[in-house]
């Protein structure tokens, strides 16, 4: 079963995702032509690590940008197995963007504050890629 795709070849900064996070990814990742290599997860159970691990093997950057809570997220999980097994990979310090450490508001407004965007993506990618 194929559980993962690369959707966006690059060259300098692995980033991975899933869900609604995938749209708003892609969207910032096009301001880096080839530089961003944008994996749409699919699934979590079970996750592709071969195909995560050689991405962040050939940029020796990784970004996790998903929808849940910082704290116990799967993005965790993920760059746990990042830290573990490609750390001599690494050019820089690997990263999360997620949801901060609080409830998740039932306003739409409120909402697009909380979650990860277009420009915080941008912003994280870009501070990544000057490491």
């Amino acid at each position: 079963m194929d559980t993962r795709s690369v959707i966006e070849e690059g060259e300098a900064l692995t980033l991975i995702t899933w869900g609604a996070m995938v749209y708003p990814s892609l969207e910032a990742a096009s301001r880096f032509p080839g530089q961003v290599e944008v994996i749409d997860l699919r699934t979590i159970v079970p996750w592709d690590q071969r195909t995560i691990l050689a991405s962040v093997a050939k940029t020796g950057r990784g970004l996790v940008v998903h929808e849940e809570p910082l704290t116990a997220g799967f993005g965790a999980e993920i760059l746990a197995t990042l830290a573990e097994k490609a750390f001599k990979d690494l050019d820089a310090p690997l990263r999360r963007l997620t949801v901060p450490d609080s409830p998740i508001p039932y306003n739409a407004g409120m909402m697009k504050y909380v979650l990860p965007n277009t420009d915080s993506i941008l912003r994280t990618i870009t501070e990544l890629l000057a490491f």
